[in-house]
């Protein structure tokens, strides 16, 4: 199953695309949508709508998966992450794939083991998970925060797929 995790941003979109099959899962590719702050919210809008379309024709995953806005004091920058989540969601849908939404500390707690990991420890931990993933100090953390929403998706999937199994449905 290939699977595209999204970490939306009106900034930077970060996106990650990961495979699995029962209990191994490797790394396809990974990076940041990076839209020009001077511009107006509408075209960097467009920016990610096409370029998250871009990397779905290009990865061809089946199902995603996105972060999941969390509270914010600074109600503009909610709205923006709003529309960027829902360009996001635009793309994913207007391809015909499933899309699952994550929180923050669920993605957290699936990857590193704790809701309340930072950024550096979920980047290192996706790392060390994904052969072949280099994500490293100043290069940002928008590609390997994707990475970690694709592998909870993957997580989740699994372990529901194993419930049922034992259930007998």
């Amino acid at each position: 199953m290939r699977l595209l995790g999204i970490d939306p941003g009106s900034l930077v979109t970060g996106y990650g695309v990961i495979e699995g099959v029962g209990d191994r899962v490797r790394y396809i590719g990974s990076g940041g949508i990076r839209t020009d702050s001077s511009a107006p919210l509408s075209a960097r809008l467009k920016v990610i709508y096409d370029g998250l379309t871009r990397v779905i024709e290009e990865f061809r995953p089946e199902e995603a998966a996105i972060e999941s806005i969390f509270h914010s004091h600074n109600v503009q920058s909610a709205l923006k992450l709003g529309h960027a989540r829902g360009v996001a969601l635009l793309a994913v849908v207007n391809a015909g794939m499933t899309v699952a939404e994550y929180g923050p500390t669920a993605v957290k707690k699936a990857v590193v083991g704790s809701g309340r990991a930072d950024k550096e420890q979920i980047q290192r931990t996706v790392a060390m998970i994904l052969a072949g993933y280099t994500g490293g100090r100043g290069r940002g953390y928008d590609a390997s925060d994707a990475l970690a929403v694709a592998l909870c998706h993957y997580y989740n999937r699994r372990t529901s797929r194993r419930l049922r199994q034992l259930e007998g449905v």
